[in-house]
């Protein structure tokens, strides 16, 4: 694979993220200007926080109780089971059964609080869901397009970021400064292809020698003209 080529790969994802950011940059300005969407879309963010932290929070108090009931029970059956007979053992016993108990009904307060947290919460997340459908059915299509184009270009933008990491694998780290340094100069494009033995970029012709060279597995080529990288397929 010649040097340029992995670079020309780089840039075609690098190319698709900086117009999917302009997309996303467009519509978020957009929406930014009906500052009410923005509170309820923000609103609903902190409710669904909310509602997971509080879900968890009632998962890890369940998981306590049940926990210290199957304490209580082990503690029981040693107790009761007639295995243990000395009179200090089963006094010790005794003891450790209370204390359990009394941590247990600790624990079942925390959980039924963890309870009324998680359905205030539900409670709370419904109504901020609730709030946005109706603001969006009153700002109508053209704001819930806008949203829905903004979640898929999310969406792409993450899908992008993989595949970059994938093309950024093979290229060696002088070369990637090489490339970047170029990108920042010449408004994102640093590779160009050269197509009819012309720069697919500024239109200067290339000669065959150059293609050539532009085809080495190890050094660059660059067009005499604009200075960008040159890919010769």
């Amino acid at each position: 694979m010649s040097a340029s080529l992995g670079l020309y790969r780089l840039q075609l994802v690098d190319r698709q993220i900086d117009r999917t950011r302009v997309q996303l940059d467009t519509i978020r300005r957009t929406l930014e200007n009906d500052s009410e969407l923005q509170q309820a879309l923000r609103e609903l963010e902190t409710a669904k926080t909310n509602h997971h932290r509080a879900g968890n929070a009632l998962n890890n108090a369940e998981a306590e109780v049940k926990a210290q009931k199957i304490k209580i029970e082990q503690a029981d059956a040693s107790l009761y089971g007639g295995k243990v007979q000395n009179p200090k053992e089963l006094q010790d016993l005794q003891k450790d059964i209370v204390s359990l108990k009394k941590h247990l009904s600790t624990l079942e307060e925390r959980e039924l609080e963890a309870m009324v947290t998680a359905e205030d919460e539900e409670n709370n997340l419904r109504s901020a869901q609730t709030k946005l459908e109706l603001m969006q059915a009153r700002l109508g299509d053209e704001h819930k397009k806008l949203l829905a184009d903004q979640s898929v270009f999310s969406i792409k933008l993450d899908q992008l970021a993989e595949e970059h990491e994938a093309a950024l694998a093979p290229i060696e780290n002088d070369l990637l400064q090489i490339y970047e340094s170029l990108r920042q100069q010449k408004r994102g494009v640093a590779v160009s292809e050269v197509s009819d033995n012309s720069c697919a970029s500024c239109g200067a012709t290339i000669t065959i020698a150059l293609q050539q060279n532009a085809r080495s597995q190890k050094q660059l080529a660059y067009c005499p003209t604009c200075g960008r990288i040159l890919y010769a397929n």
